[in-house]
């Protein structure tokens, strides 16, 4: 085949070595617009595992890294004047030019031709070309003439960075943080040859702006850089190599991603690689390591496909059918870093105390889990175990094994939770006329011998016109509560767990049939009840069409809420939450997609806030003023109109301002054509930015279902309780199983089942010991 790969930067000149191995018959030309042997940029990035690849790839072109690449395992982190370090964590880097270097002179070795100092303004330049490979970078000409084609989303970010270098060399990857009077800086530092540092500054918009750093040339921008890094740069200078561009030297990184990666133009088949068909933020340092992976598996398919022309089609569609999986994988891990390290000045850096900060910062990609942090440096995972716990209240000698985070006490108001796990709220619609019975009791008890720390209610109405179906739990009559006592009494007498008593209105998505009759269904007319909602918008069309609410109509919720409050404290429950989520009655007010009103109690979201936070008001006026008040949020509507975070931040700061004490953070729910972003704990973020942001206690809830996830998440201070669902609905006993899963042995059995315990944790080590597992 006659190949030629348009630019000579990683993945271009890797592809052509490769293929030239596979068949040296095959032609391939490698077009750079820059001189032999010349390059701009400092250092670059990749793990342990690209090199083990490319070891399989070429052992030749590999050894010539290994020898020139600087190797590392530590992680080092400035912060608040504290230095805190990690390992194992496995990074290779090498400054880009010599890695170049290697590769064009392993190219031609091999025979592949290299034409250096030639701009390609199109592909249609190589007529006679079979495959032309679009290596040219993040600015590629190739992809832009085939935009129709490629479907290019590209995003600009919000930070400004500056990529700089310096010969202070450093011995581990090192994060700095600098404050100034008017935000912070932070520094992206790593060592890749043995007289130079990659120094990458960053820092926000404004912060950017303020300092006048928008209209700095590259000198002066250098200057400040130098001063504010000054302690750590030890009288060493910072280099720019970069002066050959126009304009100032702070970039905003490009996100891009395209929806197709070929196309053929009539004449030959062309295809995007590197940085022109997908960008990874330097935040987890992956570009490099897209680039040369990317080369790996174009090649791999030519090889178990076929190298001829015949076969291009065919490879091409593998190809992205199998790449793009990975590559989607590491942009999402990209993406998360980067968005720390977009957000960390105004939610992480002043909140955090430097252990967590560390924490927060080492999983700030979600790739890094809490067991993998135990992989990497047992020792230092440990010993911020050991920080954590003692945070929380708890009480170590010197040669105790701390808890893992979950696993750790959390005291609100007057309750103390024994460890970090809710059972969700989870509606099982099998209550008679609103009294929860032996299902009930068997349901909640079982769970909460099962471990947790809360056990939750479904939601329970506060009338009978308050319910989703027939058959939803109430608190609206003396039956109702002590139903509720004797359910509360058992957990309470039975287990270390609490119980919370979660109550919510239907509003517009009442009155239909029981799930497994037809969810949202309407009941039929000889079945249903009138219903009432912000505005008279049905759910469904099919669904019957609620009552705009009427200040009488408000009186008699407000004071149905206050009942079932004063209800809840008599039947002994230890928390409440108040649902104003999910699209029922108080969500229905908050959300502009349901709440259509032109009174003051529609329009702005102070106005939507309004009625919710006047039912939360008479609430906490007649709960136990030692018992805390939760409230559930629909954090975002994910629907075009709907509320996004930013809203869900302000309803958040609104209600810890009414006497709030937790902020229990969902989403969705609200308007039926929504279409979440689905995904392993989707739902955190929410949580993680309104604690950090407003400072309140909150719950993540949302595809959490092992206990690293759970452990992650309340470690790094993005929530501070987890809420988990469909996995306790599968196991009742899921919190006792994850603690004996990952080892920890603290959380107690109830007596009657430890004969199950040690046949549980007996047969748990035989399967983590057995071969292959």
């Amino acid at each position: 085949m006659r190949i030629v790969c348009i630019g000579g930067g990683p993945s271009g000149l890797y592809f052509a070595l490769l293929m030239k191995q596979l068949d040296p018959t095959h032609h391939i030309t490698v077009v750079e617009r820059n001189r032999p042997y010349d390059t701009f940029g400092w250092g670059v990035v990749f793990s342990d595992a690209t090199m083990d690849r490319m070891r399989q790839w070429d052992a030749v072109t590999a050894n010539e890294i290994e020898v020139a690449f600087n190797h590392w395992d530590d992680i080092e982190l400035h912060f608040k004047g504290r230095t805190l370090r990690s390992g194992g964590h496995g990074f290779v880097g090498i400054g880009r030019k010599r890695l170049l270097n290697i590769l064009q002179a392993r190219c031609e070795a091999l025979g592949v031709e290299l034409v250096f100092e030639r701009e390609v303004e199109s592909d249609t330049e190589y007529p006679d070309a079979d495959l032309i490979i679009a290596s040219d970078g993040i600015n590629s000409r190739i992809r832009q003439k085939y935009a129709d084609v490629f479907e290019p989303d590209i995003v600009t970010r919000p930070n400004r960075y500056i990529w700089l270098g310096t010969t202070k060399l450093f011995d581990a990857f090192n994060f700095l943080f600098e404050r100034t009077e008017h935000g912070w800086f932070q520094a992206h530092v790593y060592k890749f040859d043995d007289k130079t540092t990659t120094f990458i500054v960053e820092t926000p918009e404004d912060v950017w702006k303020a300092h006048g750093l928008d209209r700095a040339d590259t000198d002066a921008s250098i200057a400040f850089c130098e001063q504010l890094f000054k302690d750590h740069l030890d009288g060493h200078q910072l280099l720019s190599n970069a002066r050959h561009l126009r304009g100032s030297a702070w970039l905003n990184f490009q996100r891009i991603k395209c929806e197709q990666w070929s196309h053929f133009n009539g004449r030959s088949h062309v295809v995007l690689m590197g940085d022109a068909v997908h960008t990874a933020h330097f935040a987890i340092g992956s570009g490099t390591k897209l680039a040369l992976e990317d080369a790996i598996e174009l090649v791999q398919q030519f090889k178990a496909v076929g190298d001829t022309v015949e076969h291009i089609p065919q490879v091409l569609r593998q190809y992205q059918a199998v790449r793009a999986i990975d590559v989607l994988r590491l942009q999402n891990a990209a993406w998360n870093a980067m968005e720390w390290f977009e957000v960390v000045g105004r939610r992480y850096a002043d909140q955090l105390e430097p252990e967590q900060f560390m924490y927060s910062m080492l999983t700030r990609s979600q790739r890094i889990s809490h067991e993998n942090l135990r992989v990497r440096d047992a020792a230092w995972l440990q010993g911020y175990e050991r920080w954590f716990a003692l945070r929380a209240g708890m009480h170590l000698r010197p040669d105790d094994v701390p808890p893992p985070p979950m696993f750790t006490p959390l005291t609100v108001r007057g309750l103390t939770l024994l460890n970090r796990v809710i059972v969700s709220p989870m509606a099982m619609y099998s209550a008679q006329d609103g009294v929860a019975g032996e299902f009930h009791l068997v349901h909640l008890g079982a769970r909460a011998m099962g471990g947790a720390g809360l056990v939750y209610t479904e939601m329970t109405c506060p009338s009978a016109d308050a319910r989703i179906t027939p058959g939803c739990a109430g608190m609206y009559a003396p039956e109702h509560v002590q139903a509720w006592k004797r359910i509360v009494d058992f957990i309470h007498a039975n287990t270390p767990a609490k119980v919370g008593l979660q109550l919510g209105h239907a509003g517009r998505k009442g009155a239909t049939r029981v799930a497994w009759q037809g969810i949202d269904e309407p009941l039929d007319d000889t079945q249903a009840w009138p219903l009432v909602s912000a505005s008279p918008l049905p759910y469904l069309p099919q669904s019957q069409v609620p009552r705009e609410m009427s200040r009488a109509d408000m009186d008699r919720v407000t004071a149905e809420f206050v009942r079932a409050a004063r209800m809840g404290a008599e039947a002994g429950f230890d928390i409440l939450e108040l649902h104003c989520a999910h699209g029922y009655l108080l969500s229905s007010f908050l959300s502009p997609l349901t709440n259509r009103r032109t009174d003051d109690y529609g329009g702005s979201l102070a106005n939507r806030l309004r009625y919710p936070l006047e039912v939360f008001a008479a609430v906490r006026a007649v709960w136990p003023q030692d018992k805390p008040i939760s409230v559930r949020l629909s954090c975002h509507d994910w629907f075009p109109g709907g509320n996004t975070a930013d809203d869900a931040v302000a309803m958040a700061q609104a209600f810890k301002d009414a006497g709030a004490d937790l902020i229990d953070c969902s989403s969705g729910q609200v308007w039926p054509d929504d279409k979440p972003q689905y995904g392993r704990m989707y739902q955190t973020p929410f949580a993680d930015r309104i604690r950090n942001e407003v400072g309140i206690p909150t719950v993540a809830v949302g595809a959490i279902f092992e206990a690293d996830h759970a452990n992650m998440v309340i470690a790094a201070g993005r929530a501070d309780l987890c809420a988990v669902a469909r996995p306790h609905l599968a196991d009742p006993a899921w919190t006792l199983h994850e603690a004996a899963r990952i080892g920890y042995d603290g959380l107690a059995w109830p007596p009657q089942y430890q004969s199950g315990r040690r046949q549980y944790e007996t047969n748990l080590r035989r399967h983590y010991q057995a071969p292959g597992a």
